[in-house]
């Protein structure tokens, strides 16, 4: 994994600024588009968008023990009654570095809590929470992306582009039961790389299209792991500088392991659903 991080990270780079030499002066990075070009996503220097994001959560857990024994399979929004159908906002920044490079960077946050009365024995990592007992519980997940991509193919009104992303993934799982004083929690954090592809169409002056897509899967010895994220939406470019659309957001993690260091069990995590976003730019 840490070779596999290690080679990602080097081409990343080595893609971001391999024509320094040949480019105009820094300068020019992000010098407004000229005159007579239609204000797009594909001539942006700069975008910065604000998402409501109301998806449809579907969470899997099982908290192994450190002795290696299975936990519990859980549905967490069943069997701990965490919230299903959550409202998000989401943050996200695009730079466009000369004409064929671009640099985003997305922050996506998702904290839940459950309360329940339990309908049956949980084993919860070295913890048992007994049938009718009253358990809170706690799920934390924090993804921060950056990925950066080069257009494989530039036009006035298309634009087509593949590239690198890197993730760093941090979750939480957290349960108590309060009447007997007992409770326990994992945690874990790790960078993920991704294989990037991006495409924008600008249908009209003031309409266009975008999807967006990356993926990666990893297996080791006592890890197996994959992410997915795919995004596609319309926007109106209502003024110049200002933009407002419609996507779609279908975010999925799943991940198991064996180490007894760092979240023993496998954790699986579907994030999908409708967004409403503005978009400011230049």
């Amino acid at each position: 994994m840490r070779i596999l991080l290690a080679v990602a990270a080097t081409l990343f780079v080595n893609a971001a600024f391999a024509q320094e030499q040949v480019s105009p002066p820094a300068r020019e990075l992000l010098r407004p588009p000229k005159k007579h070009q239609v204000s797009s996503p594909i001539t942006d220097r700069f975008a910065l968008r604000v998402t409501y994001f109301t998806p449809t959560v579907d969470t899997f857990l099982r908290l192994d023990r450190q002795t290696g024994q299975p936990g519990t399979e859980l549905i967490v929004e069943d069997d701990l009654g965490l919230e299903a159908k959550p409202t998000q906002v989401r943050a996200e920044m695009t730079f466009r570095l000369r004409e064929r490079n671009r640099l985003r960077v997305d922050y996506f946050k998702l904290t839940r809590y459950g309360d329940k009365v339990l309908d049956r024995t949980i084993a919860f990592g070295d913890q048992t929470f007994l049938v009718t007992e009253r358990a809170q519980t706690m799920i934390d997940w924090r993804q921060l992306t950056l990925t950066y991509t080069r257009s494989l193919m530039r036009f006035e009104r298309f634009e087509l582009g593949a590239g690198l992303g890197i993730s760093l993934l941090e979750t939480r799982a957290r349960g108590e039961v309060t009447a007997r004083n007992v409770r326990e929690s994992e945690d874990a954090v790790a960078p993920f790389p991704t294989f990037a592809l991006d495409a924008t169409w600008r249908i009209s002056t003031r309409w266009s299209l975008s999807a967006r897509g990356q993926t990666f899967t990893a297996n080791m010895d006592d890890f197996d792991g994959s992410l997915s994220d795919y995004h596609g939406d319309i926007q109106y470019r209502w003024r110049k500088n200002f933009t407002v659309g419609l996507g779609y957001t279908s975010l999925r993690i799943d991940a198991s392991s064996t180490s007894t260091d760092d979240f023993p069990g496998r954790f699986e995590q579907d994030i999908s659903g409708p967004e409403f976003f503005v978009r400011a730019s230049f």
